[in-house]
């Protein structure tokens, strides 16, 4: 790939009222934007129509199928992106309900492109949901990234304006994120253009 930027698609996975995870996925842009090598697009599920009732053809088998019209950004958006990043909580040793409706009404968007994840929760730091999202992304032929940023105890490592209280461990763990990113993108984004992706 060329010396263009790659589209990065931050994707917020909880909707639940009170929720933190716009601070976590606005911090994680500020780093991509840092970075230099991406143009961020913030993506909160929270914006989007998910009806947990999918349709009876599921989209493995139906790549086109009609989704509801306020899908559609979302669906720009994935489709759009050379990488992803999921920014999720753990909820009862899982993730968000929210996100797995999203990742269901998708199939050929996430096929062949990356996928890294920002977790933040009370003990385990978000890796409870991240565990089981690579095997739910493992099945739409996606690449998830072994590399991680997590946040246990979230709420004594953000200050009340959304600043770090010491950012240099999680900055440091946002860079090698990104820079694997960077690399699967960009190669990744090159392979889907020569070569559609074959099932």
């Amino acid at each position: 790939m060329s010396d263009a930027t790659l589209d990065l698609a931050v994707i917020i996975g909880s909707v639940r009222e009170g929720r933190f995870g716009p601070v976590v996925a606005k911090w994680f842009v500020e780093q991509a934007e840092q970075h230099g090598r991406f143009t961020a697009h913030l993506v909160d599920l929270a914006d989007t129509p998910l009806p947990l009732e999918l349709p009876p053809v599921p989209p493995a088998l139906q790549p086109d199928l009609p989704r509801p019209d306020g899908m559609a950004d979302l669906t720009r958006r994935i489709r759009e992106a050379d990488a992803i990043v999921v920014v999720t909580p753990d909820y009862n040793r899982s993730f968000p309900a929210s996100l797995k409706a999203a990742i269901d009404w998708h199939y050929t968007e996430w096929q062949a492109k990356p996928i890294g994840f920002v977790g933040y929760s009370g003990g385990s730091g978000g890796l409870l949901a991240i565990e089981q999202l690579r095997q739910v992304f493992g099945e739409l032929h996606a690449h998830t990234l072994r590399d991680y940023v997590s946040f246990p105890r979230y709420f004594e490592l953000f200050a009340p304006d959304g600043t770090l209280i010491e950012p240099q461990g999680p900055n440091g763990a946002a860079k090698v994120l990104l820079d694997q990113l960077e690399w699967w993108g960009s190669v990744l984004h090159d392979a889907r253009r020569d070569r559609p992706f074959a099932l």
